[in-house]
């Protein structure tokens, strides 16, 4: 090849580099170093920025963390920590991570509650009775929901380290709500931190943290809220006489990897990040906790009067603030909130109150109808224990998320049957889960009142001993309902039908009520749940020649028909049952709705309701849960009629004179009249009769403009 012999060695040394080189994988810029075999392996550098100065506890856990990593990848994995921005802002950081150019992340978790609402949850005031209350959710199931939620905006969530608990300055004593009457607060651009300072009558101004002390010292703002490192660290101490020991909220960090760069790791290395960082969270938060000692010495030394929190003034602070969890329960989520009452309940429950039970969808599809049932079950509690409550206790809700899985249903039930303290059980909207649930609660004899599910197979047959009872639709009745409202629209109509109990139920009564009539489903198509292309389906309808389509569906299958429809244009003309209004059905498909002529089932609507008693219900609402004046009460059947549902529940424990199920369940076929939200009951069972519903309380429904639900009459 080489004439030359010194060529053919410059050669040979020239192709032996490349070789060498073409061997060598590099992830980031980095030098390769060779095992003891001699053969070359890769390093791996991983780039971690933070925003803590050098000095602080996050920043030694997180130096402690790339020591780790490194000792036990065998130098293979590196990380490389950046710390007090260096890297950028927080933002920047963020939106680093998201894309891949930066590896892990630590920032505060208010940072990322724009992208994640839900974060807001670790700002609940006076929410926590104690910080290993917190650190309990955090580390448990109500926190790893939270890590979970961050895979949508490209993170991966591992755990939660901390820059301590929120303290209130001021130039005077902060020792009662009363006391904040009138000043103006330093606060984060947060609403959840304005509803806060507002429950104790005060001010809340956002300001930039770097710019609080000058507010402060030239006294544009009277106090703030921070941790004691950023108390020292900003000088706020210098500028303020007073500050309150009050630990009202946390200013967690979230330990975060880039989702890009997580998934091209292996499996060993993502379990060795993920498992380090969460070995290190108790020293984190232990370091954090003990140079606090220190740091309250400085600010003892400057003169500042502190005043800890007694017992007897946090529960003054708690009892002002109690209401916020519910206004952003929406947002935080009403499974990670169910979760950490259930947690509290556990350890601080008194033992001598009455537990209703409650089990819906929290957190998938039908979670709008979930969190109706618990703000509808929830206000009626109030209201009862307002009274007060019932055979002299008071009445309490616990919650569970069945997920609409059947197998989560019967678990969550067979833990009220275990309950002494549960007298009865709400639950829906998923008929499988309520016929799965059935079976559970009659083995038990536990009372199950059922604000939503109509397959008629939620109710027994056989009604005697049959401790389930329904203050919601039954297809039953709502088949022949329906089809009188389809054959107003065509006379040849067809269906698409979730291929489920529900779904087939409503398909054979349907098709009855049509041939009673000489008339047939033109074509008639199940799909199952996690559907996604309806473009067949579809087709096979409009070669029926159908002049009307109804629709058998839950939120997510329901919108992509729809859709599909408004994008064909041929069949517009569609009648639904109730499912799909579990969820934002307007809010997810409101462009396509304003090309679809679609109408729904109903059996409640707030908007031009003329019952007193659901006006009544409607203002509470709106009160409770910091309504705006423009916007309607969401899935208001679900609201309506769990909140009868626990006062139906309540007069049946009231008229046994006992908790004991039985008792109850007889109780409840024998009721006096009552004036509820959706009706008269009058009664609302009998020993024969477990639904409390009949055609009467039925309707059809439209989407407004503004997406509240309407009857379509109206």
């Amino acid at each position: 090849m080489f004439k030359n012999p010194v060529a053919a060695v410059i050669g040979l040394i020239l192709l032996s580099a490349l070789l060498l080189a073409t061997s060598l994988v590099y992830r980031h810029e980095s030098e390769p170093v060779l095992s003891n075999g001699g053969a070359p392996a890769a390093i791996d550098v991983l780039r971690f920025g933070h925003n803590i100065p050098e000095d602080s506890a996050l920043h030694q856990a997180a130096a402690r963390f790339a020591a780790l990593v490194a000792e036990r990848s065998g130098g293979q994995l590196q990380v490389e920590v950046f710390p007090a921005q260096q890297l950028g802002t927080d933002d920047q950081m963020l939106e680093m991570a998201r894309r891949g150019e930066l590896d892990i992340l630590l920032i505060p978790t208010a940072k990322v509650s724009v992208s994640v609402p839900a974060m807001q949850y670790a700002d609940l005031p006076f929410y926590f009775p104690a910080r290993e209350d917190l650190y309990d959710m955090l580390d448990g199931e109500p926190g790893q929901i939270l890590l979970g939620k961050l895979r949508d905006i490209d993170l991966i969530g591992v755990t939660f380290w901390e820059n301590g608990f929120k303290h209130f300055t001021a130039n005077r004593p902060l020792r009662s709500p009363a006391d904040f009457a009138g000043m103006n607060i330093r606060i984060m651009k947060s609403r959840l931190l304005m509803k806060q300072f507002h429950a104790f009558g005060a001010h809340s101004i956002p300001i930039d943290f770097h710019a609080t002390r000058q507010a402060l010292a030239d006294q544009a703002v009277d106090g703030q809220e921070n941790p004691l490192v950023a108390i020292v660290s900003m000088g706020l101490h210098e500028v303020q006489s007073h500050l309150t020991l009050s630990s009202h909220g946390y200013l967690g960090y979230i330990f975060m990897i880039s989702a890009q760069v997580f998934d091209r790791l292996s499996a060993n290395e993502q379990k060795l990040l993920i498992d380090t960082a969460r070995e290190l969270t108790p020293w984190e938060r232990a370091e954090t906790r003990r140079r606090e000692e220190a740091l309250l010495e400085t600010i003892r030394q400057s003169g500042v009067s502190i005043h800890q929190l007694t017992a007897q003034e946090r529960a003054q602070f708690a009892a002002a603030t109690e209401h916020i969890p519910g206004i952003f329960e929406e947002v935080i989520g009403a499974d990670v909130l169910s979760l950490s009452e259930e947690l509290l309940d556990r350890k601080y429950g008194r033992g001598d109150e009455i537990v209703v039970g409650l089990d819906a969808d929290l957190s998938q599809e039908c979670r709008s109808a979930g969190l109706g049932f618990r703000r509808g079950a929830a206000l009626a509690i109030d209201e009862i224990n307002a009274s007060g409550g019932v055979l002299g206790k008071k009445l309490k809700l616990i919650a569970r998320d069945h997920k609409g899985l059947p197998s989560l249903g019967v678990s969550d039930m067979e833990y009220f049957a275990s309950r002494p303290d549960v007298v009865g059980v709400l639950g829906g909207v998923q008929s499988s889960v309520a016929v799965a649930q059935g079976d559970v609660v009659r083995r038990a004899g536990l009372p199950f009142v059922v604000p939503w599910a109509a397959a008629s197979e939620v109710i027994a047959l056989d009604r005697a001993a049959d401790p389930v009872f329904r203050v919601s639709a039954s297809d039953t009745l709502v088949a022949p309902f329906v089809i009188e409202h389809v054959l107003r629209h065509g006379r040849r109509p067809a269906i698409l039908f979730e291929n489920s109990l529900w779904g087939r139920g409503n398909l054979e009564s349907m098709r009855t009520q049509l041939k009673e009539r000489g008339l047939d489903f033109v074509a008639a198509e199940s799909f199952n749940r996690g559907e996604t292309n309806f473009e067949l389906l579809v087709s096979r309808v409009e070669q029926g020649r159908a002049d009307v389509l109804m629709m058998i569906a839950a939120p997510d299958e329901g919108g992509r028909i729809v859709k599909r429809l408004a994008e064909r244009g041929v069949l517009t003309r569609v009648v639904s049952h109730w499912g799909i209004s579990c969820g934002d059905f307007w809010g997810d498909n409101s462009e396509a709705l304003a090309k679809v002529d679609l109408s729904f089932f109903q059996t409640f609507t707030f908007v031009g309701n003329s019952r007193a008693a659901s006006r009544a219900l409607e203002q509470r609402y709106r009160a409770r849960y910091a309504l705006d004046a423009n916007q309607d009460v969401p899935v208001p059947q679900a609201v309506a009629q769990a909140y009868d549902s626990v006062h139906l529940l309540a007069l049946a424990v009231q008229q046994a004179g006992t908790t004991e199920h039985a008792a109850v369940q007889r109780a409840l076929e024998s009721l006096p009249p009552f004036e509820g939200a959706v009706r008269r009951y009058a009664p609302a069972f009998s020993p024969r009769r477990h639904d409390a519903m009949g055609v009467e309380n039925f309707h059809m429904a439209r989407y407004a403009s503004n997406g509240a639900i309407v009857r379509a009459d109206q």
